[in-house]
């Protein structure tokens, strides 16, 4: 892992905190992350889903997008907490993998409890990437 054990228990913290005001009406299933970026800076995300059941977007999307919004695109770990320690969609493989695919991932319950310590290319193997287009 990256990033030292005081950061992970931060994002820890704040993943946590974030998944509070996830909008999750229909599935009942709020998930928080905490994004850390090279610089420094941590953001977070949460679902937001829609009764148009596409439109909903996830934790880890938004943690994202809100931060390549602030011209961050460069990634050190990402912690993403759910009731029961759920995993990144495929959709937040991919989108994670654009940006930095050796990013740390940490999978935690709203425990605190971590179930899974990764990285995003092991997550998503042979993901598509920059490099495939021409």
């Amino acid at each position: 892992m990256a990033i030292n054990p005081q950061q992970r228990e931060g994002l820890l913290k704040e993943a946590q905190q974030a998944r509070h005001n996830a909008y999750a009406p229909y599935s009942k299933y709020k998930v928080g992350a905490a994004l850390l970026t090279e610089s420094g800076k941590v953001y977070t995300g949460v679902n937001v889903e829609n009764a148009a059941y596409p439109l909903s977007i996830c934790a880890e999307r938004t943690a994202v997008f809100k931060a390549v919004s602030d011209g961050e695109s460069k990634f050190s770990a990402i912690v993403v907490v759910t009731e029961n320690g759920g995993s990144p969609c495929g959709s937040c493989r991919q989108v994670m993998a654009e940006f930095a695919p050796d990013m740390d991932v940490i999978i935690a319950a709203e425990d605190g409890r971590i179930d899974l310590e990764t990285t995003v290319a092991d997550l998503l193997p042979y993901y598509f990437s920059p490099d495939d287009l021409p």
